[in-house]
């Protein structure tokens, strides 16, 4: 049965001090492996990346973690008049690769409309899909550009999803079911936007992946999952200190980036070793740390939300050569290395945001 999804969200920003409850029981090798994929006209290169390799991936997945894996596509476009063809797409989850390879096959890159697309949309159709109770679960979200109503350029929805769906509640939601978020953020278009994406990644305790380079995909893909198993068995392994760490620091009113710098000094003084993905440029910004995250609704995002300077005319300026070395620096291989106080601070906002 699909997980129910919760429908009261927190309205305000106050941390209420409370017990902290016993982690739900994960079973790192049961993996649930969600894409939502931008499928407008823009998107072609990442469609034929995830497209050629996806067999690939999971051979590799399953090689290295021993998963259980399955696999959805929540395919987005944009909202009529802007695109007529669909809305959303939704491939639920399913253990048959070849059956992901055909709805990829059947995936093109057409339409849109103004520069913002149906995000809301695609994260409520992600958040119903039939995740099992007990697996790993983590979404892949593809996008280069913003949802309606953060000000994006020519938006003719400003005031968001014409059907309701706020980006900002539904990650709480998705938060609360244990469905960790990397954004893959196609740059240099989502550059004004990097900090939203940033947000609501954070918020459930993932991770912002800037990219440049399609045929990179897999390997942050990859990259992503295994970071996110060994996580997900510290978490396991210690969960009861974590919890009183957190509860603790809840307790003296310290906020969330000393929390981490606890829990980060808990497995230090452990000699705690993590696989962690090579991820220059996706350290979470502070505004997304201490402002954007901290807003209940899109409506309180967009009215404190400042676009990052895009330095889109910078990189035109740059001749093929330049772009070529740029392109290659780009590296999600994945190192073992002390636990990194990036990592803390997504295992604060899991631990705390779950339910």
């Amino acid at each position: 049965m699909p997980a129910r999804r919760k429908q009261n969200v927190p309205t305000g920003i106050q941390v209420e001090k409370r017990e902290q409850p016993e982690l739900a029981q994960h079973d790192p090798s049961v993996l649930d492996l969600a894409f939502a994929m931008d499928c407008t006209g823009s998107m072609a290169s990442y469609i034929d990346s995830a497209r050629n390799n996806i067999r690939s991936i999971v051979e590799e997945i399953v090689r290295s973690e021993k998963s259980d894996i399955r696999l959805a596509l929540v395919e987005y476009r944009d909202h009529p008049p802007q695109d007529t063809t669909f809305v959303t797409r939704v491939n639920n989850l399913t253990n048959d690769v070849s059956e992901m390879r055909d709805w990829l096959d059947q995936c093109r890159a057409e339409g849109g409309g103004d520069e913002p697309e149906a995000v809301a949309d695609a994260l409520r159709d992600v958040l119903d899909l039939s995740w099992r109770e007990g697996a790993t679960k983590i979404c892949v979200l593809i996008s280069d550009a913003p949802p309606h109503g953060l000000n994006g350029r020519g938006d003719t929805l400003p005031q968001g999803c014409p059907d309701g769906h706020d980006p900002m509640r539904l990650v709480r939601d998705m938060a609360e079911l244990s469905i960790t978020l990397y954004v893959v953020g196609v740059e240099p278009p989502i550059v004004p936007y990097r900090d939203f994406f940033m947000t609501i990644a954070y918020i459930t305790g993932g991770q912002y992946v800037p990219m440049v380079n399609a045929q990179l995909l897999a390997q942050v893909i990859i990259g992503g999952v295994q970071e996110e198993i060994t996580l997900e068995r510290l978490m396991q392994n210690a969960q009861g200190d974590i919890a009183r760490e957190i509860q603790q620091a809840e307790e003296e009113g310290v906020d969330d980036g000393e929390t981490a710098r606890r829990v980060n000094r808990y497995f230090a003084a452990r000699k705690t070793r993590t696989r962690q993905m090579r991820n220059k440029g996706g350290a979470t910004s502070k505004a997304a740390e201490d402002c954007y995250s901290k807003c209940a609704d899109m409506s309180e995002v967009r009215e404190k939300y400042k676009m990052v300077e895009s330095k889109e005319e910078e990189d035109n300026d740059e001749d093929d050569e330049e772009k070529e070395d740029n392109n290659e620096k780009a590296n999600y291989e994945v190192d073992e290395d002390d636990m990194s106080l990036e990592q803390a601070k997504r295992i604060v906002q899991k631990v705390k945001n779950r339910k």
